[in-house]
Order: structure tokens, then sequence, then C-alpha cells
């Protein structure tokens, strides 16, 4: 392994476990702060990740290309962003990236390290939410990627928190983050049973989507480099 790749790697796992950390913590103190009203925490869950994400992509994507999220990766492999052995690289770390940005976030608080979600999403509703928030997040990322990369930034965060309003699943749209939330047992967690639609419905959420931009946008994959953040050191 290059010394190049393991900083994307390290790149990758911390501002997915940031990413995590901000979406779990944030959950916890909008929740002990709401005296128990359900939109003001989301309100303040949705306005620290975004703003967690924009921060974090403009981190982290002049190293890595600021995926955070193996959905992402999978489909800029696919259209040649990145290399498949970089691919099998960024997802594991992804995902343990989540996992420990999850555990921060309860010992930030004062909880268990690890505590197992009981917080059903379950259903078609929930499946098609995100379904439809993967899907358009990919969308907004091949659609400023080509000519706009130094928008997506802004772009993906305004996007993610506007997600959290229109789907009923309040739009995971990450596949990292939701396994890690299923380790929650707090506002923002997800059961670990409700874990693989929503992983595999966010898998073909974002291949459909690429498909589309193919169409839409011919040599799409002669611009993947652009996907989020250029990252010219691949």
């Amino acid at each position: 392994m290059t010394h190049t790749l393991l900083r994307k790697i390290i790149s990758e796992f911390l501002g997915t476990g940031f990413l995590v950390a901000a979406v779990v913590g944030s959950g916890i103190m909008g929740e002990r702060l709401a005296a128990g009203n359900v939109a003001i925490a989301l309100l303040a869950n949705t306005i620290a990740t975004g703003a967690a994400l924009f921060a974090l992509i403009l981190a982290f994507g002049p190293i890595s290309g600021g995926h955070f999220n193996p959905a992402v990766t999978f489909v800029d492999a696919m259209e040649r962003g990145v290399s498949w052995m970089v691919t099998a690289c960024y997802i594991p770390a992804q995902c343990a990236g989540g996992i420990c940005g999850a555990v921060a976030a309860h010992l930030m608080f004062g909880l268990p390290a690890i505590s197992v979600s009981t917080h059903a999403r379950n259903g078609s509703a929930q499946a098609f939410s995100e379904f439809v928030a993967t899907f358009g997040l990919i969308c907004v990322i091949w659609g400023c990627a080509r000519q706009r990369s130094g928008m997506v930034a802004f772009a993906v965060a305004a996007y993610i928190t506007a997600a959290y309003w229109f789907t009923s699943s309040t739009s995971f749209a990450n596949p990292a983050v939701t396994i890690a939330r299923s380790l929650s047992d707090t506002f923002t967690g997800i059961r670990p049973v409700d874990v693989p639609v929503f992983v595999a419905v966010q898998f073909v959420g974002a291949i459909a989507a690429t498909f589309l931009f193919r169409w839409l946008v011919p040599g799409l994959n002669t611009r993947a480099e652009n996907i989020l953040i250029l990252d010219k050191s691949r």
C-alpha cells in the first residue's frame, strides 16, 4: 500500500467518522433539549448534519474525494473515477469510521459505547424514501461535478439538509452511516433488522442515478474524476 493510498483511506475513515458523530451527537443533543418536540429535535439534527457535511467535504475532499459513502464510492468506480482496488479499501474504512463516530458520540454524552438500536424504520414507504434520497444525492453529485465541481460541497450538504425533511426515512442515503446508526439506540438509530433493506435500496438508487446521467451527460465517465472535490492524485 502506498503512502498516498493510506492517506486517502485515513481521510475517508476520519471524514465518515466525524459525519456520523455529527449525525448521532446532534440527535442526542437535540432530543435532550427539545423537551419532547420531535420537530425541533429533527431540525437541530438536520442543521448540524448539513453543516458538518459541507465542512468535511471541503476539508477531506482534496485528499480522498470526500466520498464518506460506500454508494458514492461504488458508482465513482463504475465511472472509472477511482479504481476498484481503491474502492475495496475505501468502503471498509468508511464503515469502520462510521462505527467509531457513533461510539465517539455516545461517549461524549455519557452513554454506553454501543447500544443496539430498537428504532423501527421499515415498510415500503421508508424503503422507497431511501431509494429517492440516494438517487437524488447521486444526481446532485453527477450534475454538479460535470462543470461546477467547486459547488459540490455546498450542493451535497444542501440536498441532504432538504432530504431530511422531504423523505419519511429522514434520508440516510449512505450505507456506512446506516450501519453505524444501527449501533445507536438514540434519536437517529435504526434497528439492525431494517439495515439490509436500506443498504440495498441505497445502492440501487445510486446505480440508477448513474445510468440516468450516462444518458443525460454523454461521456460522463470521462469526467468522473470531478466527483465531489477534484482529486488529481489518484
